[in-house]
């Protein structure tokens, strides 16, 4: 067993990444924000300053007056450390108060200017390549009747700024430290707080574990832990009553067992009886058989192969079994660490009686719609070909959909009742399996076109031929490709792969579609289930297909499963043996 991690370490990592996380998300929100307010700040004052530098400048500008103009720039700059330019509407420099405008390139494209050029105010930061330093931009437009004659745009160092934030930012990282160094010292001496009651509550578990129950806890503090520690001295009492108590409950439970009414007996790993109750007693009239062997008491073959196959497996085995005219539900389970074995048999005779009266009845009801479904079919086909008005012709299409879907469902409800007909027998021959996939493609090849479906069949070579019949493994096959074409979105993939595992044919059919959901699984082969309803409906469906292939799977010896994840797509495993007999 490994040691475990102390819960004082535990809540002092936890305390140190609180404190981590929240440090340098108020610095870094901190610090930004400040960045943020003095570059607006700065950025405010230069656009306030540019407008009225703007209505200076705009006159001698409009008037050609250039050299005034250069030499009202450069004093104003000197004095106030501010770069002036300014740019005709052709984006060409005519004045700058840093450079020679001659050598300057063209600044249309400059996003600042660009900005004013459109009549609007700019503003950027960036790197400026003539003065190889980082720059504030404003950008103004010079506006004469109502036309922009040129831009008037001022620009920054950031320098100054960042200088500025440096000093901030080490201010902040000092009083940052501080601050963590005071929350770890409190984390540390709260962690020891919290964690030393908890301590105490450990080791006296531990030895109420090894049955000291004398152990007492006590905690001076006016908080949970005292409350605490006041319970678990109640608790530890209490425990140590409960175990007088123990004997007691035990024939009362004894008594419990002997009057349910299902027949129950518990059967040690010396295979002898420990305990029966009164109904087991008087399904197999016996008396006075605790102590001995199971086998010597019971015997019916079908209880006992039971029993000897739960001892092999060790686990759960479930069986219905007939025994004096009665059904019963035998289930076989062992218990925990004992290795001993309880056996219960629940009476199921009615059930089965009521099962086998709905069967019936269902059968009876398919064959009676069969023929007045048929007839009404052929009314709607004459009345299709009789009717000319297009909305009665719609009409008439829905109710020959509907017809059909209920008629479906009556012929695979039929179908359903042949497979549960006792005597049902498989018309068995050998059948190719490869040569059956490969018809039943046929049919489907229009809506893999129509739904640009990918398709692929991996049939393993030499594949042996099977002894099933063949219509009912078409139908199986039919029906989960159906399926897998359904719940496949456009352009989805199906694949299919059919190989020989030792004695049997494994058959795997694959699709990336819509998938089933984890809870839908357990109940998929029942009758009627469906998943989507919405969808089934709209594509006919009937929530018998998938039972159908599970009696068909069943009928041939063989097993189903399925595995699917919502968005994923749905893989139904399913095997069958090469000769079922």
């Amino acid at each position: 067993m490994n040691k475990p991690t102390p819960i004082f370490l535990k809540l002092f990592i936890w305390h140190i990444i609180i404190i981590l996380t929240l440090s340098i998300t108020i610095f870094l929100v901190t610090f930004y924000s400040l960045k943020s307010h003095y570059i607006n700040t700065l950025e405010n004052s230069l656009r306030n300053l540019s407008t009225a530098l703007n209505l200076k400048f705009l006159s001698l500008y409009k008037n050609n007056q250039i050299e005034e103009l250069n030499k009202l720039v450069r004093n104003f700059s000197r004095e106030s450390n501010i770069r002036i330019t300014i740019v005709n509407n052709e984006g060409t420099v005519l004045i700058d108060s840093a450079e020679n405008p001659k050598m300057m390139e063209n600044h249309k494209n400059r996003p600042e200017i660009n900005r004013a050029l459109q009549g609007y105010y700019g503003r950027s930061i960036r790197y400026s390549s003539t003065v190889r330093k980082e720059m504030l931009y404003i950008a103004v437009p010079m506006i004469n009747n109502k036309k922009i004659i040129g831009v008037l745009r001022l620009s920054l160092f950031i320098d100054n700024i960042n200088l500025l934030l440096n000093d901030l930012r080490k201010k902040m990282l000092y009083i940052i430290f501080i601050i963590m160094f005071v929350s770890l010292l409190i984390a540390l001496l709260f962690s020891k707080i919290i964690s030393k009651p908890v301590k105490e509550l450990y080791i006296a578990s531990n030895k109420i574990a090894k049955g000291d129950f004398d152990v007492r806890i006590n905690i001076k503090s006016n908080d949970e832990f005292s409350n605490l520690a006041d319970s678990f001295n109640y608790m530890t009492q209490e425990i140590k009553s409960l175990f007088s108590d123990i004997t007691q409950k035990k024939e009362e439970l004894s008594k419990i067992i002997s009057s349910i009414r299902e027949g129950l007996v518990i059967i040690n790993k010396e295979d002898r009886i420990i305990l029966s109750n009164e109904s087991f007693n008087k399904i197999f009239g016996l008396e006075n058989i605790t102590g001995k062997y199971y086998w010597e008491t019971i015997r019916e073959p079908s209880i006992i192969n039971l029993l000897k196959k739960a001892a092999e497996n060790r686990k759960e085995v479930v069986s219905e079994i007939e025994y004096n005219g009665r059904i019963y539900i035998a289930s076989v389970t062992e218990i925990g660490l004992t290795n001993e074995f309880i056996l219960t048999l629940s009476d199921i005779t009615e059930i089965r009686k009521i099962e086998s009266i709905k069967k019936e009845f269902i059968s009876n009801l398919s064959h009676e719609l069969k023929t007045p479904l048929t007839s009404i079919k052929g009314f709607i086909e004459t009345l299709e070909e009789e009717v000319r008005n297009e909305k009665h012709k719609n009409h008439l299409n829905i109710v020959k959909r509907n017809l059909e879907r209920l008629i479906n469902i009556v012929n695979d409800m039929m179908l359903l009742s042949k497979f549960e007909e006792k005597g049902f027998k498989l018309e068995l021959e050998k059948v190719n399996l490869k040569s059956i996939l490969e018809n039943i493609l046929k049919i489907f090849e229009h809506k893999i076109k129509e739904n640009k479906l990918k398709f692929t069949v991996d049939i393993e070579t030499n594949l042996p031929e099977i002894v099933a019949d063949p219509f009912k493994i078409e139908q199986m096959l039919v029906n989960l490709i159906d399926n897998a074409i359904k719940y496949s979105e456009k352009e989805d993939e199906i694949r299919i792969s059919m190989t020989r595992v030792d004695s049997v044919i494994k058959i795997n059919i694959e699709d990336t579609g819509i998938g089933i959901p984890k809870e839908h699984l357990p109940h998929i082969f029942e009758r009627f289930y469906v998943v989507d309803k919405s969808r089934s409906r709209k594509l006919g469906g009937t929530g018998l297909g998938l039972s159908i292939v599970k009696h068909i799977v069943l009928h041939h010896n063989g097993s189903i499963n399925v595995e699917s994840e919502p968005g994923k797509g749905t893989k139904f495993t399913i095997h069958l043996p090469i000769n079922p007999i």
